[in-house]
């Protein structure tokens, strides 16, 4: 589960060490209700198609991707997620909130760590700033980036007029 605001080659890195061990991938997406903003400017179908996109240049075509509908409460978020995906073994998070509500529900919990040098944040702060950030994501989403005007987006949602 991850908001992957935007897929970056970090995510893919941990997919492909998945497929390694495990016989189903599932991509559960988050923070999918509510509007744009600076922290979550990408809607969820957006989401999908980075990372359909980056799963396909990988050769990676059988993960299943799907919504994760957020709740108030953490116990029935993880009640929900386990609705939406069917049943699990595992579950692969760098968030330690995460882990440790999976664990409670008596679920296996690997801890991924990040790669330095990528994250979300940082490829959000390029787009933002004009720096290099294409190189931190798969190809097949610097695709849609480009095509949804994404450096555009994210001086618009922190208020400044796109380039």
């Amino acid at each position: 589960v991850g908001r992957f605001q935007p897929f970056h080659n970090g995510h893919l890195m941990v997919i492909q060490g998945m497929r390694k061990l495990c016989g189903r991938i599932i991509i559960g997406v988050g923070s999918t209700d509510g509007a744009s903003t600076k922290a979550n400017p990408f809607s969820a179908e957006e989401r999908h198609e980075m990372i359909s996109a980056a799963l396909l240049d990988a050769d990676i075509p059988d993960a299943d991707i799907y919504d994760i509908p957020e709740t108030t409460d953490h116990s029935d978020w993880v009640d929900a997620v386990l609705k939406t995906t069917g049943p699990i073994d595992t579950v692969w998070t760098g968030n330690e909130v995460v882990g440790r509500l999976f664990k409670e529900k008596g679920i296996n919990v690997q801890k991924i760590k990040e790669v330095p040098g990528i994250s979300a944040t940082l490829v959000r702060e390029r787009l933002l700033n004009g720096g290099e950030w294409d190189a931190l994501v798969p190809d097949g989403v610097a695709s849609v980036l480009r095509r949804i005007g994404a450096m555009g987006r994210m001086k618009e949602l922190k208020g400044l007029q796109p380039k």
